[in-house]
């Protein structure tokens, strides 16, 4: 499936996430077995899912090292929010499948919706991931490589719909609530 926006053109692949949107981050119930489903067909696919504990995310310096040591960054990674965007758009093959996809799975999720660098991480996440599934730079030029199915999902013990949609809704990304999820994608009118 691909969708336009403006200047830019995104590939859904292995959408563990949403039917159809541009949704690359969504928080869910822990244990739906819908998306238990979908991360099934990913991995059958070929692509690969990745599971965080939230309990290693609870700091900036933690996020940084985490993903840097899950996803094998580079080594010049600069463990700072644009180098992580940065990363995510420019994951190995190794890491995704071969290209077939990835998905990011944070466990225990409740755990980081209080700390104070969770709205900049999802919406870090949300960067990251629109730049991952595009085909195009930010410039609207085609890139030299494929577009890469990413996403990430952040699993809550306590879903709350609307206490987790307030505390991710900023003016960089469009929060939706339906079908039991919660989904973040960024903001057109800010980044396209």
């Amino acid at each position: 499936m691909r969708w336009r926006n403006s200047r830019r053109e995104s590939v859904s692949g292995n959408d563990a996430t949403s039917r159809g949107g541009a949704s690359w981050v969504v928080f869910v119930p822990e244990g739906s077995a819908e998306v238990q489903r979908r991360l099934s067909e990913v991995t059958a696919s070929g692509g690969l899912v990745h599971h965080f504990d939230a309990r290693d995310l609870m700091t900036e310096q933690g996020v940084h090292r985490t993903f840097a040591e899950a996803l094998r960054f580079p080594g010049y990674f600069g463990r700072n929010w644009d180098a992580l965007v940065d990363c995510l758009d420019d994951l190995c093959g190794e890491v995704t499948g071969g290209g077939a996809g990835i998905v990011g799975v944070v466990h225990d999720a409740d755990l980081l919706l209080p700390t104070e660098h969770f709205p900049l991480f999802v919406s870090v996440l949300c960067q990251g991931t629109d730049r991952a599934n595009s085909t195009v730079d930010l410039d609207a030029n085609p890139l030299d490589r494929p577009a890469l199915a990413e996403h990430f999902l952040f699993e809550f013990r306590d879903f709350d719909r609307e206490k987790i949609a307030t505390r991710v809704e900023q003016p960089d990304l469009i929060v939706t609530t339906g079908d039991g999820l919660v989904r973040a994608a960024l903001n057109p009118e800010e980044w396209h």
